[in-house]
């Protein structure tokens, strides 16, 4: 299953629907030196919002939803999220 990614420029809490990412301004602060947290995004399927870093955002890394009831694993590739096949 794949799905869209959507970018939003203004921080506001309440536009970020499921695959929704926000860039950072100031991202070189943030986690790691080496793979700091560049962006904001929203879980593609229950919404739950989460740092990710530049690793993420590219595509080199995958990501695991940190929501209570969602374990959704995905990956992006572009502006197009692939979803870890279910074993």
């Amino acid at each position: 299953m794949n799905a869209a990614l959507e970018y939003i420029e203004e921080w506001i809490p309440e536009r970020m629907s499921p695959g929704t990412i926000f860039v950072l301004e100031s991202q070189s602060n943030i986690g790691s030196a080496q793979n700091p947290y560049v962006a904001v995004m929203s879980c593609p399927r229950c919404g739950t919002m989460g740092l990710i870093t530049r690793r993420q955002l590219v595509g080199s890394e995958s990501m695991i939803c940190g929501g209570d009831v969602c374990s959704a694993e995905y990956q992006l590739d572009g502006e197009t999220i692939h979803y870890r096949p279910v074993q």
